[in-house]
């Protein structure tokens, strides 16, 4: 791939946006210095084999889930929390596999997810006015000008619970927790708690008939069944603490993001010659693009053309954000004009942020049902276009919070107060994800070439 006049600080020569102001320069270098002598969170290898994954995903060979906290916190670093998490994203990746009938690549959004894009760079209360909350790993939520003001010492804290997350979810990975028998057995007792359960009873049968087969062959211990592949990502966005994890990779001399395994740059910093793109094009990572409403297909071609110019299948994920009413009008001629330029892209659906909106009670929230037809939308649209809907990236929680409406327990505005628990965005709470993978499921299974009705014989 090629960096001409690239290295792991040319962004700085670029303009940026979403950059926090540090009252003290010196303090921020001596911090960047500091992490820059840690040892990495990943491993180039393990990279390149998420890139090897997300290939199979872009010729519709793989299913991608992607999910995670809007912004992960200090105050949630517990191993109760990163299991939660964990297992629902195993229960939702178990059910899309029975539906899909492929593989399912999982990326958390986890182990780094610490810095958020706000809308403002400041926040007014009562008439006082502060900077805005950016995520734990610049300022607190605190709404006191000492959390407010960025402070660079929270970087080696977001590093230590990223190594510390990291390090548990390995050994959740591969250490049984991850079987495929227990996945299920937990499946079985969410359908049977689920308003909808004989809606979702025939897929739960399907992957128990599965299960009991592989073990009849003998199969039922072998580590395909037993571990599985769990990758991390998260927003590209603090460029100096992405720059100090930026590492050579001893054994193809290329630079490599250490800090997650997939990196990707948000839709406010996608400009091609700001310093976000700047700094992921010149890294061998997976990366991804979030793609929003006002993006055009002549920015789109000229980012792929700088962020993937030797157009590597896996390198580079289109994540679309357009929301359930504008995703008809706006994704299929982006789809068009990448197809006809044979853009090597793979393509998720983020169905969380176009959908975001104010309650009557002043909660922000999103609705299940918009979001479901985003999904939904996003499936039909690629069929119709010939090309392969990748998977999905959503924000949400194994916590049973009550921050988004609707879904099969039909959470009013009413039920908002009960467990609001998000400093940024509102995400699906644990019952509402996994409902969420089993109507994908449903919508995979009905697009599977052998669900196609068959036309006898003349």
């Amino acid at each position: 791939m090629t960096t001409r006049g690239w290295h792991p600080g040319s962004w700085r020569e670029k303009p940026i946006r979403q950059v926090p102001e540090y009252p003290d320069e010196a303090k921020l270098s001596a911090m960047e210095a500091r992490i820059a002598r840690f040892p990495p969170l990943v491993f180039a290898g393990e990279a390149r084999r998420l890139k090897q994954h997300l290939a199979l995903a872009a010729r519709g060979e793989a299913i991608v889930l992607q999910g995670g906290d809007c912004a992960e916190g200090f105050a949630d670093f517990t191993a109760n929390i990163i299991r939660d998490q964990f297992r629902v994203l195993l229960q939702m990746a178990v059910v899309l596999t029975f539906g899909g009938g492929l593989p399912v690549v999982k990326l958390g959004r986890m182990a780094g997810q610490f810095a958020k894009p706000r809308s403002s760079d400041v926040e007014t209360r009562g008439g006082v006015t502060l900077p805005s909350y950016r995520g734990d790993i610049i300022n607190g939520p605190e709404f006191t000008p000492e959390a407010r003001t960025p402070d660079p010492a929270r970087m080696e804290t977001a590093y230590m619970q990223s190594a510390a997350t990291l390090n548990l979810l390995r050994a959740f990975a591969t250490g049984g927790y991850a079987d495929l028998h227990r996945v299920h057995r937990w499946n079985l007792g969410f359908v049977a708690n689920s308003p909808l359960a004989e809606r979702y009873q025939d897929l739960a049968t399907r992957i128990d008939e599965s299960l009991r087969f592989l073990s009849a062959c003998g199969m039922g211990d072998v580590p395909q069944v037993r571990e599985t592949e769990f990758y991390t990502s998260h927003e590209s966005l603090l460029l100096p603490y992405e720059q100090a994890l930026t590492r050579i990779d001893s054994t193809t001399g290329d630079w490599y993001a250490c800090s997650a395994h997939f990196l990707w740059i948000g839709d406010r910093t996608r400009q091609p010659d700001g310093a976000h793109v700047e700094f992921l094009r010149g890294v061998r990572n997976p990366i991804g693009l979030k793609v929003g409403p006002t993006a055009t297909a002549d920015e789109l071609l000229r980012l792929t053309d700088i962020l993937n110019p030797a157009n590597e299948p896996g390198r580079l994920t289109l994540i679309s954000r357009m929301g359930a009413g504008k995703i008809g009008a706006l994704l299929p001629p982006l789809i068009r004009a990448l197809a006809k330029a044979g853009r090597n892209v793979v393509w998720l659906c983020d169905p969380m942020h176009g959908n975001t909106v104010k309650a009557a009670n002043d909660y922000k929230t999103r609705s299940f049902d918009a979001i479901l037809s985003e999904v939904r939308s996003f499936f039909d649209i690629h069929a119709a276009e010939g090309t392969y809907a990748a998977g999905v990236h959503v924000e949400m929680t194994g916590q049973d919070v009550t921050e988004c409406l609707g879904g099969a327990h039909c959470l009013t505005e009413a039920d908002l107060s009960a467990n609001y628990a998000t400093f940024c965005d509102p995400r699906l709470n644990a019952s509402q994800a996994l409902e969420l993978a089993f109507l994908v499921a449903e919508e995979l299974k009905a697009r599977r070439p052998e669900a196609a009705p068959r036309v006898a014989a003349q």
